[in-house]
């Protein structure tokens, strides 16, 4: 009996061998080589070269596939990204050949693998699974090679490093990850030889089963998060350039960075702000990713080089990642933002799609249709441990899941006084967050703080995306809009509309007089930083075919170009600049000086040099001495798609 089995098994290995040769014979031979095997730091390039032989252009298609794996015993179906060979290799369909790709790989604390297959549209049915924008998902049934593994010299290495203010003007906090759970420390000083001040971090990971819905609780959407270390520096001189690293002897330490710390008596206040950013990757995957997020980042870099020793602040209000359940992208974002977060505090508020899904706690009957599945089951908790703001806010989830963190807070940078808020979670007169922003408010000192900036994810005014927010627009106008006036708010930005567009000082739909002394808010909606996949308009009811024309009156400015905003603030004047992608430079301007002195203007130039700003070019639309509302900008929409990036 024994020796009949064995016999049989020995069968069954000569089958499979011989069926191996003969799908080689069949498909040529087929070879993916990795070099290097092992990768320093995260982001560094793996070098792929494809080879094949015997392989004829009958039997290949323009639609086979590379396939990127994460970790390296992912089921096929199971990919982080995929490439098509046609896009890298020129010559796939001849008989032979070779091609090669650079291929920049983010540390995920576990080895990669790559896979080609052969697809073809004959496999192409509407049963076929779809990508975000209904494009067919890559069949895995015909998998023709796979490589070695490719990994990290060290998977603990101190990666996705990124700053943030605390409760207190002389500390900083410093966060980064490793995928164990290491004692880690931050060591700074205020010479990059002599980092003699150490702070333990304190650890924190979550789990698959905290996840609240799909695909975050899957296993084609989990990836394992590793350990969340974060530390404050404390007892930091105001004004000066700290140096730091984090990490460990047993894990390795990070590379030496700096920052400059906050000064409370500072007459200056300098910030990057915009929503809605997203993350590039170098392939395709389940879901739209944001491509144009990289120009934000270019010129992000370029203005943070140019400040100098200036403190300043980056404020990202909402719809972070874009991740939505599949986790590495969370990771790809934080490696794309840490030439930036390394340097500068990145401060962030809760959008629609880090948190909202079926069962989230608060959803009102007239939100019913407000809430719904954008968060792709993460429902907060990749947002509340990756970042930690100032302040205590949370809010139960209602499940096991930790507490959503993050949603409402402030703190004072200079001249300014900036207060988040969430749009996501209960903000309605009688909340704890109405009476946080209530409090908040009343206690702004405008002596020391003498403009109060306002920030949160779905706007309270927009001229676009009418029709499914319209509840949460008319909740926040009754209840949020008094407090804002009445505590005399100087500008109030908003995300979630992949728009820039400003607005005159407004309450209850309406501008300001020109002739009334009173301060009205000036809202932007600053969402235009990467994500484009929105409509430039949506129909109205009482025009259901046409555009949005005639642009409003109470629109000044609008525009669908990408890019981000810079404030300026002196104890004279703010100024708001929008920054456009495309060239980098200023589009238009809004500045508020005090005593109601109120100015806007477009198509102007600003720069900054020597850790300074100037205004330079023609100034459009400015008459001196005019309020801010004196004159309407009929700028057009600019179509995203209408320059070549």
């Amino acid at each position: 009996m024994g020796r009949r089995m064995k016999f049989e098994e020995e069968l069954i290995i000569v089958f499979v061998v011989l069926m191996n040769l003969m799908i080689g014979a069949a498909n040529g031979l087929i070879t993916v080589e990795s070099s290097p095997k092992l990768l320093n730091r995260s982001g560094d390039n793996v070098t792929l070269t494809l080879t094949w032989t015997a392989n004829s252009s009958a039997s290949s298609s323009d639609m086979d596939w590379l396939g990127i794996y994460n970790p390296p015993d992912s089921a096929d179906e199971h990919f982080i990204g995929y490439i098509l060979l046609s896009s890298f290799c020129p010559n796939w369909m001849k008989e032979e050949g070779s091609c090669y790709l650079d291929l920049p790989l983010i540390n995920l604390r576990r080895p990669y693998e790559f896979r080609v297959f052969r697809w073809d549209k004959s496999e192409i049915s509407n049963r076929t699974p779809v990508d975000e924008d209904q494009n067919p998902l890559p069949s895995t049934r015909h998998l023709l090679a796979k490589s070695e593994t490719v990994s990290f010299r060290n998977l603990n290495d101190p990666a996705q490093l990124h700053l943030a203010f605390t409760s207190n003007q002389d500390e900083m906090r410093a966060m980064f990850l490793t995928k164990d759970a290491i004692k880690s420390y931050v060591r700074y000083g205020l010479d990059e030889k002599e980092l003699d001040s150490v702070a333990e971090a304190r650890s924190v990971t979550y789990t698959r089963s905290e996840m609240c819905d799909a695909p975050a609780n899957t296993s084609l959407g989990w990836r394992d998060p590793g350990y969340i270390h974060a530390a404050v520096m404390r007892g930091l001189e105001q004004g000066k350039r700290y140096f730091y690293q984090v990490g460990s002897d047993e894990g390795g330490w990070s590379s030496i960075q700096s920052f400059v710390s906050s000064d409370k008596d500072s007459d200056e206040t300098v910030a990057f702000l915009f929503g809605d950013m997203g993350v590039s990757v170098p392939y395709r995957t389940f879901l739209w990713t944001q491509e144009e997020s990289k120009l934000t980042v270019k010129w992000l870099k370029r203005d943070l080089e140019e400040l100098g020793d200036k403190a300043t602040f980056i404020s990202h209000i909402g719809d972070i990642s874009y991740a939505r359940g599949y986790a590495w992208l969370w990771d790809a974002f934080f490696t794309q933002i840490e030439p930036l977060a390394s340097k500068v505090p990145y401060h962030v508020c809760i959008g629609n799609h880090e948190y909202d899904w079926p069962l989230q706690p608060w959803k009102p009957e007239w939100a019913a249709k407000v809430y719904g599945t954008d968060g792709g089951g993460e429902c907060g908790v990749p947002y509340s441990l990756k970042f930690q703001m100032p302040g205590n806010s949370s809010f139960p989830t209602g499940n096991a899941a930790p507490s959503t963190k993050n949603l409402y807070y402030s703190f004072d940078l200079g001249v300014v006084h900036f207060l988040y808020m969430s749009t996501e979670t209960n903000f309605l007169e009688g909340s704890d967050q109405y009476a946080f922003i209530e409090q908040d408010l009343k206690k702004v000192d405008r002596n020391k703080t003498p403009f109060v900036v306002f920030q949160g994810h779905r706007p309270m005014y927009t001229t676009n995306y009418e029709l499914k927010d319209a509840p949460i627009r008319e909740k926040m106008m009754e209840h949020l809009e008094p407090l804002l006036v009445k505590y005399g708010v100087n500008v109030v930005l908003w995300g979630h509309v992949h728009k820039y567009e400003r607005f005159c000082p407004l309450k209850n739909l309406s501008c300001g007089s020109m002739d009334s002394e009173a301060d009205l808010p000036v809202h932007v909606v600053i969402g235009m930083a990467g994500q484009d996949w929105q409509p430039k308009w949506e129909p109205r009811p009482d025009h259901l075919t046409d555009p949005i024309f005639p642009q409003p009156v109470q629109s000044l400015y609008r525009s669908s170009e990408f890019g981000y905003t810079r404030l300026h603030a002196t104890r004279e004047a703010l100024t708001l600049s929008y920054v456009g992608n495309h060239d980098g430079q200023v589009h238009d301007v809004l500045e508020i000086r005090l005593k109601g002195v109120k100015k806007a203007f477009s198509s102007a130039i600003w720069f900054l040099k020597a850790g300074s700003l100037f205004l330079v070019g023609i100034l459009f639309g400015f008459i001196g001495g005019h309020q801010f509302y004196s004159k309407r900008e009929r700028a057009q929409w600019v179509g995203l798609k209408s320059v070549d990036y």
